[in-house]
């Protein structure tokens, strides 16, 4: 799931959104676009240590959103705005323990900014993702920020991951509150995280999602939680939970698949988010669980942020903030197993999805 989200459908007319058909996901094409319907996003997170004898250590997100403009498809103008394309980047500097972040929005067309149907492909000004299928599929980022630019190479080095009933994933008690969902764990990432004009060779790991739908929300929920880590010895783990203003859930999820690609899908009452430490953020006053007691049917986990001043203002494009950020994840042990990323949404206002 994808915070920055919230606030898109606002670009879009009031409708009658219908349940999602349950369906073979195809791919190259489902790795393209799905103009009918209303959101969708390509979300890629990640975690590298720069190479040489300045060790630092990165955390990274690049999403690009795509969203239905309902109230001007009948428009025949080509310079109606029926797609519009909006563009987060990210990159947690531990050691400054600063956040570096940015943002676009454009419509669709003119060559400024598209997202082919056919394959991952995706344009915003000087901002791109595209997958490049082959022996090894790689997806390619080039991201030049304002004070800080991505420059990534991600190789695919396991299948990816059908979230919920085979790629449809439930996100409410309502048949059409769902999307549908897969993730791309484990990507061997290589390339260059440039800070201020200070550029470092980096290698780490990161994490895809890509998720499209006409509606996710229940009515009663304000906001989500959901973490996506990449283990240590090659597990992935998936698990969210929709709330309600009084922090109850309103639905709950996720997925793990071991190293040896054994698949266990959550279901709903299986995955508990338990609040331990919280931080209040000086920009919005919303206080955040930076650290959380995550029970799954595998294990219960230990979430914690790495650093936690890691809110994201997106305000000048999808309209939310949010909370999202480098984690480390340990077992219950308390042995670290992997790292990946938090998101939390809803703290500072309840999303308009």
């Amino acid at each position: 799931m994808a915070a920055s989200a919230a606030g898109m459908a606002a670009a879009s007319a009031p409708f009658n959104a219908w349940s999602l058909p349950a369906r073979t996901l195809r791919f190259p094409r489902d790795h393209g676009a799905h103009p009918e319907l209303r959101t969708e996003w390509w979300y890629i997170t990640g975690h590298a240590n720069s190479r040489g004898s300045d060790s630092r250590e990165f955390g990274f997100q690049l999403t690009f959103f795509r969203t239905r403009v309902d109230a001007t498809q009948a428009m025949l103008s080509k310079f109606s705005a029926q797609q519009l394309i909006f563009a987060h980047a990210a990159v947690t500097d531990v050691q400054g323990q600063k956040l570096w972040h940015d943002q676009r929005i454009a419509r669709a067309g003119f060559g400024v900014a598209f997202a082919s149907t056919e394959e991952t492909h995706l344009k915003l000004e000087d901002w791109t993702l595209q997958r490049n299928p082959g022996d090894v599929s790689r997806y390619s980022a080039s991201l030049p920020a304002n004070g800080f630019a991505l420059q990534l190479q991600m190789n695919e080095t396991q299948p990816l991951i059908l979230q919920g009933q085979n790629g449809l994933s439930r996100k409410g008690p309502e048949a059409r509150q769902a999307s549908y969902y897969y993730s791309h764990p484990q990507l061997n990432t290589r390339g260059s995280i440039t800070l201020q004009g200070r550029t470092f060779d980096v290698a780490g790991k990161a994490w895809l999602d890509h998720e499209w739908s006409e509606e996710l929300l229940h009515p009663d929920a304000k906001g989500w939680d959901w973490i996506g880590m990449n283990l240590d010895d090659g597990s992935a783990l998936t698990a969210f939970q929709l709330r309600t203003a009084s922090g109850s859930a309103v639905w709950e999820g996720g997925s793990f698949r071991s190293a040896q690609g054994k698949l266990t899908v959550f279901k709903r009452g299986e995955v508990t988010f338990k609040p331990v430490r919280r931080w209040i953020s000086p920009l919005t006053q919303a206080s955040y669980p930076v650290e959380w007691q995550v029970s799954t049917p595998t294990e219960t986990y230990t979430v914690k942020a790495v650093i936690d001043k890691q809110e994201l203002d997106s305000r000048a494009s999808t309209g939310a903030v949010y909370w999202e950020g480098l984690s480390e994840l340990l077992n219950s042990q308390g042995q670290r197993v992997g790292r990946g990323y938090l998101e939390m949404t809803g703290y500072a206002a309840a999303l308009r999805l």
